[in-house]
């Protein structure tokens, strides 16, 4: 629904919706007139590198930083140090979850044993541990058997397998792009083949097992065509389109800026633009930031040896409403189902609604709050982003998880 109204939220769920209700005595009354009531957004690509790496970010900050920028819910990758491949580190992701009170932290579990990529871990254990996918992101699954295998199991709990596509033949050990920009820097590239040649393979293996596979950070236009093809032919496949493949090309690693540094890699602007058209059909369902923490010494090594990734949790809501609302791509509507309702459905989350006796998660946006991307004022421990200095309209200003206010500015 698209009206004005209140919104009442009893132990923890929506109790009703719409029109004047009233408040009952003793409670909390929330004045948020001229501003939009959201479901909670969801973001189901975030690094929160706990256990193992928490000089760039803990389990704790990122919820908080998720919660920051107008997120109720994360999914947390596994590929951590050690690998989240056993129930037990499942349990343990989903415990320092609910101790940090901010958004809430889903895990999910490797497909494979230590990432390698060679044997399945025991995905229905990590499942019953709270794991609600399996992904090796990050970590490309090369053996199209065991890809078979995880798809297959999967499909037997209802999780989806998420994979990073990237053929690692392929791209080698290429640095960003392959195209003029790599060209003009000297920096060794990765191709659009080495994501679509990974893309059509993961798209036959869901065909033909009946798996959901979820594919992870799309970039290329062909990969986009391929995906809608698939589509229209019944294959169980969802997609994400992360905030800065939307926006950014690899013009911006020019100058060998680190902060632009990704893996898959910035692309041409016609991939950008394929990428655009894909989540404005719905080809791409959901918006994902693939949140990637990094310390500030790694981020200032030589371009070669920098890490990849980008943090985006604080950013995603004020890019899309600037650069895609803002700019007749989406409605809002629209980006509120890409970065909510559907986000649930991919993975089979609570929340991505408002019905009566759904989750009480929340976001609250200001449509018309001007603002200026400031890394220094992340609630987020690390601050590698590309959009440092970049002039935003509109943002979260409250966020409400089971009832229980979160983050306001």
């Amino acid at each position: 629904m698209d009206a004005v109204g209140d919104l009442l939220l009893v132990d923890g769920a929506v109790a009703a919706v719409g029109g004047e209700l009233g408040a009952p005595e003793g409670a909390r009354v929330i004045d948020v007139g001229g501003k939009v009531v959201t479901p909670g957004l969801i973001d189901v690509h975030v690094h929160l590198r706990e256990p193992g790496q928490e000089h760039k970010e803990t389990i704790a900050s990122g919820a908080r930083a998720a919660a920051a920028g107008g997120f109720t819910a994360v999914v947390a990758m596994p590929n951590t140090d050690p690998v989240i491949d056993s129930p037990a580190l499942v349990a343990f992701v989903a415990a320092q979850g609910l101790r940090a009170e901010a958004a809430r932290v889903y895990p999910t579990g490797a497909i494979s044993l230590g990432l390698a990529g060679e044997r399945l871990a025991p995905i229905g254990e990590m499942i019953e541990a709270g794991a609600v996918a399996v992904t090796d992101d990050g970590h490309p699954i090369m053996d199209s058997g065991l890809m078979r295998l995880a798809l297959e199991y999967a499909r037997g709990f209802g999780v989806p397998v998420a994979d990073h596509p990237e053929d690692l033949g392929l791209s080698a050990e290429g640095q960003m792009n392959e195209g003029v920009v790599s060209s003009r820097l000297g920096v060794r590239g990765k191709p659009n083949a080495s994501e679509d040649v990974h893309i059509v393979r993961d798209l036959l293996v869901a065909e033909f097992t009946g798996g959901h596979i979820h594919l992870q950070h799309v970039s290329s236009r062909f990969g986009v065509e391929a995906i809608r093809q698939a589509k229209a032919r019944g294959v169980h496949v969802t997609a994400e389109a992360s905030p800065h493949h939307l926006l950014l090309t690899d013009e911006a690693v020019d100058g060998y800026r680190t902060e632009a540094k990704m893996n898959p890699p910035l692309r041409s602007d016609a991939d950008r633009a394929a990428v655009m058209e894909g989540l404005r059909d719905g080809t791409l369902d959901v918006i994902a930031t693939d949140h990637a923490p990094h310390h500030y010494d790694e981020k200032e090594r030589a371009f070669d040896d920098a890490p990849n990734g980008i943090v985006g949790l604080e950013t995603a809501v004020g890019l899309m409403l600037t650069h895609v609302v803002g700019k007749g791509v989406l409605d809002l509507p629209t980006l509120v189902e890409r970065m909510s309702v559907q986000p649930a459905r991919a993975f089979r989350l609570p929340g991505g609604t408002l019905t009566v006796g759904s989750p009480a998660d929340v976001t609250v946006l200001d449509l018309d709050a001007p603002w200026t991307v400031d890394p220094a004022s992340f609630v987020s421990l690390s601050t590698n982003t590309p959009f440092a200095g970049w002039e935003l309209t509109g943002r979260a200003v409250t966020t409400i998880v089971g009832g229980r206010v979160v983050w306001q500015s």
